[in-house]
């Protein structure tokens, strides 16, 4: 079998992708143009899961709630709403100037006015069993059921909506916020059925126009869409294209041609060549180049499991927290990511979360004495007679398990790395089977609930992401209340206090904050940037 040379192979995927290129819009038109390697499965936005997917479907969809660029919960489909003061009932005064995008399940193929009942439809089909979308967890076991097992979600007329909650439940409006719950019309999904994902309609500030498959995504202006910015109708931009080149590589070049507008993150096939040692852009690209870098709500960490094993050392907390002083995270992140990120020395919930800008949970700071003082304490005087300890990772992560090994090997603890496919991991982590495992959360919405989420009981895995099985009554106990405390200082508070509850017994080891880099031609303007790394691009402005 013959191999060619990758960049015989970059070339050919270009002119693959440049054939399909076909499809321009006319000259004098702004285009916006991403691109997509890991591919789009759908645009229905009731499977919205993964970044791919909730990039496009966020041009297309509207909720009846949205998140600015500080991760502020602002109007979208709701111009306004009212809380009971209990907390359990959210009433949403809906919008009346909002249309649905053309399309021939109308009639006369003209898109109609959407109304309250759209959006009831649109949340129930998400919590319809039979749709299958991974979204209905977020809320099943939030609203309330009323005595025919039907869930509380009803349309007064058209621009009254009524939620109806188990309990006050004080981040549901973060969890609206999420792309699953995008109002979708239902003559769409009638007409469509499984294939909705592939002639998607919404309300949002692009309409679909056409996709090929691995080739090209194009979206375009909605001209009624409902949104202004300063008396100025929203978008800007003409069309939206998303190509699908696999090959990272042949993106950065396509980038560096002008051929592709923006990039998100870096991969290391031209990180050295983008940035510099400490993650500045290269100079040589300040002339044709923008950089956005912002706090990234992904916690990056070593889990412990803490389920009952009389032959698990790690059950020892003096061992965890042993081991949690054994490095330096500053120096793992100058030496090994370029400074892309924030060194972990903080609680679990991530810097840049609301309320967490500023890191004001006191975590683990490189102290080889504490190492060595735990170590002694739990019977092991400078690691003699302290059983190996095997970490499961992946391959991406081997540089950061290898550091941490050599660091904690100096001090008497020896560490084994174990490798696993990622998808063999997770399955082994979720069914409590790994006892040290590398792992990490991405916010599914803005709220620091989500993330402590990870240690209240009721959610060990398999059914729930607590995933180190971490138990503790008094946790428990202050979880919930602060889910049902209405008051957003108070609720604040008692966040900081749950984390700082997990930083002392140390179930997790914490390695790092990631980063949003963003990397847009000069000619872009107003792309801005969020610690959910959510793309909007109705404010988006193109040089011609």
């Amino acid at each position: 079998m013959r191999v060619f040379p990758k960049i015989i192979i970059a070339s050919i995927i270009l002119l693959l992708w440049s054939c399909g290129n076909s499809m321009k819009p006319p000259k004098g038109k702004t285009v916006f143009r991403y691109n997509e390697s890991a591919g789009i499965s759908s645009l229905d936005p009731a499977f919205a899961r993964d970044q791919a997917n909730i990039w496009a479907d966020n041009q297309i969809f509207n909720g009846v709630v949205q998140l600015d660029n500080n991760l502020h919960i602002k109007p979208c489909l709701a111009k306004s709403w009212n809380i009971s003061e209990q907390g359990k009932s959210y009433e949403f005064i809906i919008r009346s100037d909002i249309f649905f995008h053309d399309s021939e399940v109308f009639p006369n193929s003209i898109g109609r006015r959407m109304i309250a009942s759209d959006l009831e439809y649109s949340l129930k089909r998400v919590l319809n069993p039979k749709t299958l979308s991974p979204g209905a967890v977020w809320l099943q076991n939030v609203v309330a059921k009323d005595e025919l097992n039907n869930f509380k979600i009803s349309a007064l007329n058209d621009t009254t909506l009524i939620i109806e909650l188990k309990e006050a439940f004080s981040p549901f409006l973060g969890r609206l916020s999420m792309p699953y719950f995008s109002v979708i019309p239902h003559e769409a999904v009638e007409a469509y059925g499984t294939d909705f994902g592939r002639k998607p309609i919404g309300t949002g500030p692009f309409y679909f126009k056409m996709w090929k498959e691995g080739v090209k995504l194009v979206l375009l202006k909605n001209p009624k869409y409902f949104e202004k910015e300063n008396g100025n109708t929203l978008p800007y931009l003409d069309a939206v294209a998303i190509s699908f080149i696999i090959d990272k590589q042949s993106v950065f070049l396509e980038f560096v041609k002008g051929n592709i507008d923006f990039m998100s993150g870096i991969d290391p096939s031209y990180k050295d060549e983008l940035l510099q040692a400490d993650g500045s852009l290269n100079p040589k690209y300040q002339e044709t180049i923008n950089l956005q870098t912002t706090p990234y709500l992904n916690t990056e960490y070593l889990g412990f499991l803490m389920k009952d094993n009389k032959n698990n050392i790690l059950l020892d907390k003096r061992i965890r927290r042993a081991i949690n002083y054994g490095f330096d995270r500053k120096k793992m992140m100058r030496y090994l990511r370029n400074n892309i990120g924030v060194a972990g020395n903080n609680g679990f919930v991530p810097v840049g979360m609301p309320g967490f800008e500023n890191g004001e949970t006191q975590g683990y700071f490189f102290s080889p004495d504490s190492t060595l003082k735990l170590l002694a304490e739990a019977g092991y005087p400078e690691g003699v007679g302290l059983p190996e300890i095997t970490l499961a990772t992946t391959s991406a992560y081997l540089d950061i398990c290898k550091y941490i090994q050599q660091e904690l090997g100096k001090l008497g603890i020896a560490i084994e790395i174990d490798m696993h496919q990622p998808a063999s991991l997770r399955q082994m982590i979720a069914n409590a089977r790994i006892p040290f495992f590398r792992g990490s959360w991405i916010a599914d919405y803005a709220d620091p609930e989500n993330y402590l989420a990870l240690f209240y009981s009721p959610n060990h895995s398999p059914a729930g992401a607590n995933y180190t099985h971490f138990k503790s009554a008094e946790f428990d106990l202050l979880y919930e209340n602060a889910r049902a405390e209405t008051n957003d200082s108070i609720r604040q508070q008692m966040y900081r206090r749950m984390d700082q509850m997990i930083i002392d017994q140390a179930p997790v080891i914490i390695l790092y904050y990631d980063q949003v880099l963003r990397f847009s031609s000069k000619d872009i303007h107003n792309l801005g940037i969020n610690s959910m790394n959510l793309l909007s691009l109705k404010n988006v402005q193109k040089n011609k």
